[in-house]
């Protein structure tokens, strides 16, 4: 199971209307989708894990996947950038914490997604897992205009090594650095 373009849409608009945890909860179900995170690679995220200056996140992979470090787009970098204004940040905090200041549970982030797929009012129950599938999808997108090297799937999950020129078009470097100056804002 997936979830189309119009139903992630539909449940980042319905996760950012929660009243008191909006932008949070907005930030880790984009970054999830975008990053084929599972529930508990998300919530250990940290805040080293995320470079602002060059624009990427380290993700952490569990269960045998790679780790791998990802280009992140402009909106990804204000949503995790609204998550932690206003804190006292460490590098070694979590970027996603309760109300009372502790690391989220991933039982937590199923919650945060299940909750705003019933707040969008989608006919089909929704889960944190399905985020993960849609990435796939999602690049068909992001490809249309031009946007990303052409990036197999396993590469997303952390479960293949990329070798220059078997998952992206032309050279790994120059196709990273494309990307990170040419990602539309979606």
């Amino acid at each position: 199971d997936y979830l189309t373009k119009d139903e992630v849409r539909a449940l980042l608009r319905a996760a950012k209307r929660t009243r008191r945890y909006g932008a949070r909860n907005h930030a880790m179900i984009l970054l999830a989708y975008r990053h084929g995170f599972r529930a508990s690679e998300l919530v250990e995220l940290r805040v080293a894990d995320v470079d602002f200056r060059a624009g990427t996140i380290y993700c952490r992979r569990r269960k045998g996947s790679k780790s791998t470090v990802h280009p992140m787009k402009r909106d990804e970098l204000e949503a995790v950038g609204r998550v932690l204004r206003g804190r006292e940040v460490d590098p070694r905090d979590y970027v996603f914490r309760s109300e009372r200041g502790e690391k989220l549970t991933r039982y937590a982030f199923w919650r945060i997604v299940s909750e705003a797929g019933k707040r969008a009012g989608l006919p089909l129950k929704v889960y944190a897992h399905q985020l993960r599938h849609g990435e796939a999808r999602a690049q068909d997108f992001r490809l249309e205009r031009g946007c990303i090297p052409l990036v197999d799937e396993r590469v997303i999950r952390g479960r293949h090594r990329v070798l220059p020129g078997e998952c992206f078009r032309g050279n790994l470097g120059t196709e990273v650095a494309r990307t990170r100056t040419h990602l539309a804002v979606g």
